[in-house]
């Protein structure tokens, strides 16, 4: 009899506690998180406002610290590492796409999608370079700085500069806010590439029902719980999940 071999973990939480502030201040935005996250595959986090989407995902890309619970990244725990281990670590093998971009203003979009391999004095697969900047449609803006491009072209520049590295979990916040439907769609179909034929596993925060529609799998978030766990949803499976879960007001 023959046996699939289960995906290795990729991504890993395990009763993640975060909150902010103290006393009559505090502010909790995760309440006991479990989730375990494979390789190769991508997953989006929806929620309403407020719901922890932003704080799970910081948590788990290593940005910020949970306030109890453990996170891991394949075998290796973050939770307790030394910030600078941390900053190897993401530099190493993790890959980040802001919402505000993060690009610096005085290098091309060309050398600041090569930024995170040039820090770690790695060797860029110029073929892959050439794959992302094309897919991605910047093969003719790479010597334009961030003030030449428009906020959609920083903003796939911004995504060029967290696949480069071909690292093993991407994170992306929003990473079809700022662009048309056209371009997002084929950013989205990329992402989903990476995730099947990388093996990188692909994170992603949207409020948009349509791009979580691109992912393997939709969790969705309320009051810093996740209340649904969708495999494969259509982009109706994802808007009736959230209907279910929007917050009452009076």
């Amino acid at each position: 009899m023959i046996m699939n071999t289960p995906a290795r973990s990729s991504v890993r939480a395990e009763k993640l506690i975060k909150t902010y502030g103290s006393g009559r201040t505090e502010v909790t935005a995760l309440r006991g998180v479990d989730l375990d996250l494979a390789s190769g595959s991508f997953t989006a986090i929806v929620g309403p406002s407020g719901s922890g989407k932003s704080s799970l995902m910081h948590c788990l890309a290593g940005l910020d610290r949970p306030s109890s619970g453990r996170v891991f990244l394949g075998d290796e725990e973050l939770t307790g590492r030394p910030d600078r281990e941390l900053t190897r670590i993401r530099r190493d093998r993790i890959g980040f796409v802001f919402q505000s971009f993060n690009l610096l203003p005085t290098l091309t979009a060309g050398e600041n999608i090569a930024l995170p391999a040039d820090l770690a004095g790695r060797t860029i697969d110029r073929d892959w370079f050439d794959a992302v900047v094309t897919s991605l449609g910047l093969t003719d803006r790479l010597r334009h700085r961030p003030s030449e491009l428009s906020g959609g072209q920083q903003q796939r520049v911004a995504i060029a500069r967290a696949l480069i590295g071909r690292p093993e979990a991407v994170f992306a916040d929003e990473p079809t806010g700022a662009l048309d439907s056209r371009t997002a769609a084929q950013l989205l179909s990329f992402l989903r590439t990476c995730a099947q034929e990388s093996g990188q596993t692909v994170v992603m925060v949207t409020h948009d029902p349509i791009a979580a529609g691109y992912a393997d799998r939709v969790l969705v978030l309320a009051d810093g719980a996740v209340v649904r766990d969708l495999d494969r949803p259509t982009t109706d499976d994802v808007l009736d999940a959230l209907r279910e879960h929007e917050p009452v007001t009076a």
